[in-house]
């Protein structure tokens, strides 16, 4: 009879590990120990550890630090995601102009202000932009001001015919054009901001992409919750914009929640039917814990 592996999380905390190292072991443990049907799996990357890899953005005056995809270890287990990473441009700089074919890209401004390069336009862009690239399109970044400009590129794999209904040209809103609300099955301390879904999409404030199901922001009150759940035919990744708090990244052996305390400028995959969730670490004075999140189709879906 084949042997199963069990391993409980808490009891490696008797070895003196800190609670965001047992995420990684965890990983680790399940990947390459566990039974093979396991097919509940996440990654964590924090901004604070990614290092610089030279990539097509690279100049003198722009830096890439890749959280998962290319110029990361990670294209073994994401699927549909070819990259994501921040892009850093240095107050009067620009990064080289790129084209991805086979791609479709999403740009998410965290901070500053500069121009966007789109083919053979410039079009001045600021925190909480973000915009829709389609496939085989030009595009950079430059940055006039005195405040550095950080960007969050997201490249998805499309399939050749996969994309009929895309329509050429820039798609792009700022967060400040969408309304907060309350989503039915997530629990009524967390809202949403929906961004962006697919083109047959009537919720989003841009129905722009292909593979990317929903782009979008999760608020939380003090205390809040997004109940755990589950997508068995979508991958996801979440970046915490600001904030702290307890992140569900699956399942231990005997089918409790497996949490990871998770603080800003961490980032998560999570591939298919992993159990997903957030409990907000934040107190009544402080700031709102805030989520960006992508949901994008398991290639093959």
């Amino acid at each position: 009879m084949k042997q199963k592996y069990r391993v409980n999380p808490e009891s490696i905390k008797s070895f003196g590990f800190r609670r965001s190292e047992l995420c990684f072991i965890f990983l680790l443990i399940l990947y390459l120990v566990l039974d093979k049907n396991v097919s509940a799996q996440y990654l964590k990357r924090s901004l604070s550890s990614v290092h610089e890899v030279h990539n097509e953005f690279t100049t003198t005056d722009a830096y890439y630090k890749p959280f998962f995809g290319a110029g990361d270890d990670s294209s073994s287990i994401i699927r549909g995601a070819s990259r994501y990473g921040y892009l850093i441009v240095e107050p009067g700089g620009r990064s080289n102009t790129v084209k991805f074919d086979g791609e479709e890209q999403v740009l998410f401004v965290l901070e500053g202000t500069g121009m966007l390069s789109y083919g053979n336009e410039d079009i001045p862009v600021s925190k909480n932009d973000f915009m829709y690239i389609p496939e085989g399109t030009r595009f950079g970044f430059s940055n006039p001001r005195e405040q550095s400009l950080t960007v969050i590129v997201m490249g998805f794999k499309l399939t050749p015919g996969s994309c009929n209904r895309i329509k050429p040209g820039l798609r792009i809103a700022n967060t400040d054009e969408v309304k907060f609300q309350i989503l039915s099955g997530h629990g009524p301390t967390t809202q949403f901001q929906l961004l962006m879904g697919t083109t047959e999409s009537t919720r989003d404030r841009l129905a722009a992409a292909c593979q990317i199901t929903s782009l979008f922001i999760m608020d939380f009150a003090s205390g809040g919750t997004n109940n755990p759940h589950k997508h068995s035919d979508e991958e996801e990744i979440y970046l915490i914009l600001k904030g702290s708090g307890d992140i569900v990244a699956g399942e231990t052996a005997d089918g409790k929640e497996f949490r990871c305390h998770s603080e800003e400028g961490d980032v998560y995959f999570f591939s298919p039917k992993t159990l997903i969730g957030f409990y907000s670490g934040n107190h009544p004075e402080e700031e709102h814990a805030q989520i960006l999140a992508v949901r994008f189709k398991y290639p093959g879906q």
